[in-house]
């Protein structure tokens, strides 16, 4: 059994089936764990009673994982798919944490969390250095390598002074400093592989920890030797093993190998969209969390690691950015983006086994070949992307459901039969027709059921189910389709009188200019944008990071605009221009840090007025002020996924990212706006989430605004596409079905005008290829960046 304690006093309890015959693969890029599970447990809070026992923290934890199985292969992609709030951060914690017992210490694991933009360059020195020092010490341990040289050559340097000032005992001092603190990283490994460990193997673990803090005692005592002490010949042995020792490191830090490493940095971190000047002189703590949460994700993929996690990569990134991480992903696993040698003429080493969390359907599909699914506390695998298995679902579902409607009828027919045989055998006392319809109801109740097996031939009950105690064939059981779930947008009111909603006129805009003009003034964020949207339009705007897409939103939304955070925001006006709203215009806008801003609500110190921690049903509360009823709301949050206990009882540190989405869009849908105005609202959504949430605008009379750099969502939200649905064309019984309530065009809804905008360089562009155009735009410029 596993612990380990986080910052927001939670703890992660990991199990495993273990023997003692257990042999660690060599190989550490593949893992086979049976039996896992994990639970998350809250600590209580202090001054209440702990309750002992595996029991207790089970009751009162999270189970995540229960009787799973693990198993990797190397040099695989995989995704892992799963619902929000189901665990699938925490999994990735606790293998790059190595939590889980059976995962050597020796593999070289590297990560991406979620949370590497809030807790990254916490430490002064950190901050102090550039993008580019920030990338190589995080991937190569660049300074933890000089500091030991630094050690060794101060040492041998001042033992071998001519000068009077020279110091017999420098290097060997030096010697034994770099070896008590190797030592000391050595013991907070044993330390942790001993408290992970049970059994036999965990008293085999706490015997190798006390060995090692022995001997850490005596690197200790050794270090802090007088130099009276110390006899000339291991004086003259230790000297010489400095030198030694030195001579090996400076090999590892040869300046060629290092050219070599910081010339991959620096194409990684251009692909990620860092300006030369960024990556040479930007200070770390000068970034913002955007540009943190990507200066981690380029060390992870400059790490030479075993196993590498991407927990939420495209999180931060635009297009360019996206589709640049899908092609080096896969140049990277095919051998195609470095070299067959390393700089010093060795062989390059095999591609990381990779897991990968994400919410971008086409990221996910183009950059993954295996599917991790969990469910119901469980991992099952599939070989292939996600359109494939969605497909091989529905198919498997449509072939059950002809089988059962199939049976069905014949047993009905069947049922019928038995019913007059016995009923005239009966009236004219025909044994033989009496006797016949009880073996028809005997096989009926004893044999009935499947009448295939798994590989399509017929089922025979002593192959397919061996063993005297089986009498019944199984049942055609059809599992519960895993649809997205369905949310109900509610009707805009009518605005009385026609008119475009919003519209922009000659919009021009320029930052820096409100009190004097700089001369020469700085370029025009925005030029000249004309804009109108009217009801039942869905306007898409697509463009990289930068190029003023946000600032357009603002304009567009004015003050006026109810946001995520259930307040009324300042909006910048226009430098020139015009921009006008229709008078009973309703809108709501959901901002890129609505989830950011929810967070900050229950920060640990805001609570309710009885002292509980802020939920969705009470932060809803205050918001709607008696508008709505419980019941109202109730309904509300759990048609966006936020039912019962989960929306009056959860705290809202407790929710997860696509939980507090959610959360974010009831506080905006309960005041019925006419239009949305949405800036990257499929961030933290899983896919059922956005996959709902894509259906219900693209049939919703109201109007939609839409920024994302999710393509897969924009296509079917703003174009209309429903060809990449899940469960599109199928309905609960496995029949042909619309999943629009409109009609017309592809994927009906209302209709208004569907476009696309390209903004660059401050200039508003209409895509006539729509989404497809932008993408296509985009590869052009990944190539020429994989080919520098």
């Amino acid at each position: 059994m596993a612990s380990m304690n986080s910052a927001s006093v939670s703890a992660i309890q990991v199990s495993c089936k273990q023997t003692r015959f257990h042999i660690e693969s060599p190989n550490y890029r593949e893992l086979d764990i049976e039996g896992l599970n994990i639970v998350v447990t809250a600590s209580p809070p202090s001054g209440t009673t702990k309750t002992k026992g595996k029991a207790a923290s089970r009751s009162t934890g999270l189970e995540i994982l229960s009787d799973a199985t693990l198993r990797l292969k190397a040099g695989q992609r995989y995704a892992l798919i799963g619902q929000n709030g189901t665990g699938k951060s925490t999994i990735l914690r606790s293998i790059a944490e190595k939590l889980i017992p059976g995962i050597p210490e020796e593999a070289r694991i590297s990560v991406l969390q979620q949370t590497n933009a809030n807790n990254d360059g916490a430490d002064a020195t950190s901050n102090r250095r550039t993008v580019l020092e920030e990338v190589l010490e995080r991937a190569t341990a660049k300074d933890e390598l000089e500091q030991e040289i630094q050690t060794l050559t101060q040492g041998i340097d001042a033992t071998a002074a001519d000068d009077d000032g020279s110091d017999a005992y420098a290097a060997l001092r030096a010697l034994r400093k770099v070896r008590h603190d190797r030592l000391q990283k050595r013991l907070f490994v044993l330390d942790k592989n001993a408290r992970l460990r049970s059994g036999a193997r965990g008293m085999q673990a706490r015997k190798a920890l006390t060995a090692l803090e022995k001997t850490v005692a005596e690197a200790t005592v050794s270090w802090q030797e007088e130099d009276t002490d110390i006899a000339a010949e291991v004086l003259q042995a230790e000297t010489q093993e400095a030198a030694d020792m030195l001579a090996e490191l400076q090999i590892q830090a040869e300046p060629a190998r290092l050219a070599h490493i910081e010339s991959r940095a620096k194409s990684i971190l251009g692909g990620l969209g860092f300006s030369e000047t960024m990556v040479a002189t930007k200070p770390v703590g000068d970034l913002s969390g955007g540009w943190r949460m990507r200066t981690a994700l380029a060390a992870a993929l400059l790490s030479d690691a075993d196993i590498l996690l991407l927990d939420e990569p495209t999180n931060f990134l635009d297009m360019l950015g996206i589709v640049w991480l899908q092609k080096f992903l896969l140049a990277n696993s095919e051998g195609a983006a470095g070299d067959d040698t390393t700089s010093g003429g060795e062989p390059a080493r095999p591609p990381p086994t990779l897991i990968l969390v994400s919410h971008d359907r086409d990221f996910v599909s183009a950059a993954t070949d295996h599917l991790i699914l969990l469910q119901d506390k469980a991992l099952t695998y599939y070989t292939g992307d996600l359109p494939s298995y969605e497909a091989a679902q529905a198919e498997s579902r449509h072939h059950l459901h002809k089988l059962k409607d199939a049976q069905d009828r014949q047993r009905a027919h069947l049922q019928e039969t038995i019913a007059r045989n016995m009923r005239e055998g009966k009236k004219n006392n025909d044994d033989t027709r009496i006797r016949q319809a009880k073996m028809r109801q005997k096989k009926l109740d004893d044999r009935w059921g499947l009448e295939t097996n798994a590989n399509g031939h017929r089922f025979k009950l002593n192959r397919d189910m061996p063993g005297f105690h089986h009498t019944r064939r199984a049942e055609i059981e059809i599992a519960p389709e895993a649809r997205a779930m369905n949310i109900v947008l509610p009707n805009p009111p009518d605005l009385r009188f026609p008119g475009a909603l919003i519209s922009l006129e000659g919009v021009c805009f320029r930052y820096g200019t409100a009190k004097k003009t700089p001369s020469p003034p700085p370029p025009w964020t925005l030029d000249t944008i004309d804009l109108n949207v009217h009801m039942g339009d869905r306007i898409g705007i697509v463009g990289l990071n930068g190029a003023g897409k946000s600032t357009l939103i603002r304009l567009l939304v004015g003050d006026d605009a109810t946001t995520a955070s259930g307040q009324t925001q300042s909006s910048p006006r226009p430098t020139k221009g015009t921009v006008t709203m229709h008078p009973r215009l309703r809108l709501a806008y959901y901002a890129q840090d609505a989830v950011d801003t929810i967070r900050a609500l229950d920060n640990g110190s805001t609570t309710n007025e009885d002292g509980t921690p802020l939920t969705a049903l009470s932060l809803l509360t205050r918001d709607v002020e008696g508008k709505l009823s419980e019941g109202d709301l109730r309904a509300l949050l759990g048609e966006l996924g936020l039912p019962g206990r989960l929306a009056s009882d959860t705290p809202l540190r407790r929710l997860s990212g696509g939980q507090l989405v959610r959360c974010a869009l009831a506080r905006l849908l309960w005041q019925r706006p006419q239009c949305l105005v949405l800036d990257e609202v499929t961030t933290h959504l899983d896919y059922e989430t956005s996959t709902a949430l894509r259906r219900a605008l693209r049939s919703w009379p109201g109007a939609v605004v839409l920024v994302s750099h999710d393509r897969w969502f924009m296509r079917g939200a703003i174009e209309g596409n429903i060809d990449d649905e899940i469960g599109s064309g199928l309905d609960d019984d496995g029949n042909e079905s619309d999943l629009d309530d409109g009609a017309g065009g592809n994927g009906g809804g209302p209709s208004g005008r569907k476009l696309v905008y390209r903004l660059r360089a401050g200039k508003l562009t209409l895509l006539e290829g729509g989404v497809q155009q932008f993408e296509d735009q985009l590869e052009k410029r990944v190539k020429k960046l994989l080919a520098l």
